[in-house]
């Protein structure tokens, strides 16, 4: 049972650090006069944030930090499913913490204006590119399936050993730098669901795509590596007992 307490705590603050140091980049330092680092700070805060805390909390809890890779590595075989709502539980609360702390810090600046979004994903008048339901929906589907994909391919046991958190953080990055103008990049609820309780109103009235699309992207993830791939597949993240899931053949 210590173990596994362990294991939520470290699930909360990996998604602590996410969230305050990818939304904490976009809503202090993005837009800072003549020093501000605009969209491709912002991507590599939240890239830098998966990585970091993959070499620390990995062997801990699996360092998901995402509802949707916990229910992407279910579906995938790699997490098993009794520890699923506990571990989104520990998501959630990281992600909230995190978007806490960030209002208290960024209402000391006599400039700052939640009504600007405070890093909120939203989609038409509230997408950075005002772009429709439809194209947001499909952004994140499609880029939450292909981070399962590289999750569970890093994570493969014939993956270079030690290298995953980089290829996992890079995707992140490079997920950002293409959706930042679309939803303000989910692909995460638990980050989601933080800065919407702040901005409240249409921001809580969208959340449900940015809870919906990235399950649905991260079970589709899951399930396509586990039908391409060839393994028998690496030990179950974040189980106690780690054992090799099924064996898929040629």
């Amino acid at each position: 049972m210590q173990v596994y307490r362990r294991k939520l705590a470290a699930e909360a603050i990996g998604t602590f650090w996410l969230t305050f140091g990818g939304c904490g980049a976009a809503v202090i330092a993005a837009g800072f006069p003549q020093g501000g680092f605009g969209l491709l700070g912002v991507s590599l805060a939240f890239g830098l944030t998966v990585l970091t805390m993959a070499y620390s909390v990995g062997h801990i809890s699996g360092c998901h930090l995402n509802p949707a890779v916990t229910v992407g590595l279910t579906c995938g075989g790699r997490f098993p499913a009794h520890q699923v709502l506990p571990y989104i539980a520990a998501q959630v609360v990281g992600g909230i913490a995190a978007a806490a702390l960030l209002y208290v810090i960024a209402s000391g600046s006599p400039d700052f204006d939640i009504a600007k979004g405070f890093a909120a994903n939203g989609f038409g008048d509230h997408s950075p590119g005002k772009y429709g339901l439809g194209a947001c929906l499909v952004m994140e589907i499609v880029l939450t399936t292909m981070f399962l994909f590289i999750i569970m391919g890093a994570t493969h046991g014939k993956a270079p050993a030690g290298f995953a958190p980089i290829a996992i953080g890079l995707a992140l990055t490079l997920i950002h730098l293409i959706s930042i103008p679309v939803t303000n990049t989910s692909v995460n609820p638990a980050r989601s669901t933080g800065p919407a309780l702040f901005v409240g109103g249409w921001a809580l009235g969208q959340l449900w795509l940015f809870w919906a699309a990235p399950l649905i992207g991260g079970a589709a993830g899951g399930m396509l590596y586990r039908w391409i791939g060839v393994e028998p597949l690496v030990a179950v993240i974040g189980d106690d007992e780690p054992a090799l899931a099924d064996e898929v053949s040629e």
